[in-house]
């Protein structure tokens, strides 16, 4: 299996490395890009629980195989099964012992987020976070951990004293943490940018923040826009910023009369994403049809999703 890499990659290697690559191995930055695992997590899942072994150059580089990453691909079946990352192993020498009682680390996790959250812990949520970034790839983190948290946070916060003061609270946090990684992203990226609004009246929208980072961790540079534009504006940023496709994210009902005025000028894909695609799914399906190129999605992970099938990302 040969997989070829750009010049400017290749004139990084040393000469055991570029022959092992004409022999059919991959470097990690190739097997990351195939599989959506960060090589940080790759070396985790290597380092503390042999999860995968791969060869070594002279040097210490390591190179895997198409069955590496078949491997990895099966990891990845487990994890999003809610299966805690240290007891794959087991699982992939003998999947036959797998059974619903395995316990669920992903709640263990999430109990352990909400008591920060409710004690205003910062340092035990950041610690928390932090591990579970190193060991899970984002896509499988938002879908098991951060998702259901806030959906228990939401929960939570009806009408209980004290619920704005939490929120308030987690928000920032969450965006400050993510904002930071988004940033650091956006710096070792030089394409165009995709730009992200959030076009609700919900400060600090959290699940807008975890779609840019699905975005960004994708090695596609976003601009997170954490206030509405008005009509005119939104092209003028457009054209600022040669954005490859604009995202609106909403929690909240849209004047949908609106969005033929607001999309006016901009020529790039445009995403509506959120709750309310629930909201307005019919009146939204007719709007498709009616302003070019259009999509809807309902959360992250179908916004990151349907960006990738399209190639947008």
């Amino acid at each position: 299996m040969k997989t070829p890499l750009d010049t400017s990659a290749r004139e990084d290697l040393g000469a055991d490395f570029k022959k092992a690559l004409d022999e059919g191995w991959l470097p990690i930055r190739e097997v990351a890009r195939q599989t959506g695992v960060n090589a940080v997590t790759l070396r985790a899942w290597e380092r503390r629980y042999g999860l995968i072994v791969p060869q070594r150059t002279p040097k210490g580089h390591r190179l895997f195989s198409a069955e590496h990453v078949q491997r990895i691909l099966t990891i990845l079946t487990w994890l999003n099964r809610g299966v805690a990352v240290s007891q794959v192993k087991q699982l992939l020498d003998t999947p036959q012992a797998f059974s619903e009682s395995v316990e669920n680390d992903w709640q263990v996790l999430c109990n352990t987020l909400l008591q920060a959250v409710t004690r205003l812990n910062e340092r035990t949520l950041d610690d928390t976070v932090n591990q579970a970034i190193a060991l899970y790839p984002p896509r499988t983190l938002c879908e098991q951990l951060l998702m259901p948290l806030l959906a228990e946070l939401e929960q939570r916060w009806q009408g209980q004293f004290g619920a704005q003061m939490e929120r308030v609270f987690f928000h920032s946090w969450l965006r400050s943490k993510f904002g930071a990684r988004i940033y650091h992203n956006n710096r070792q990226l030089r394409t165009a940018p995709l730009l992200l609004i959030n076009h609700s009246d919900l400060p600090l929208e959290p699940h807008l923040w975890l779609t840019a980072w699905l975005i960004s961790s994708a090695d596609c540079p976003v601009e997170v826009f954490d206030w509405p534009l008005p009509a005119g504006e939104l092209a003028l940023a457009v054209d600022h910023l040669q954005a490859r496709g604009v995202l609106l994210y909403s929690s909240k009902a849209m004047n949908l009369a609106q969005l033929p005025k607001l999309f006016n000028g901009v020529s790039c894909p445009k995403m509506i994403a959120g709750p309310t695609v629930c909201i307005h799914h019919a009146e939204l399906s007719v709007k498709t049809t009616e302003i070019a190129e259009l999509f809807l999605a309902e959360d992250p992970l179908s916004a990151h999703q349907d960006l990738v099938q399209r190639g947008l990302i």
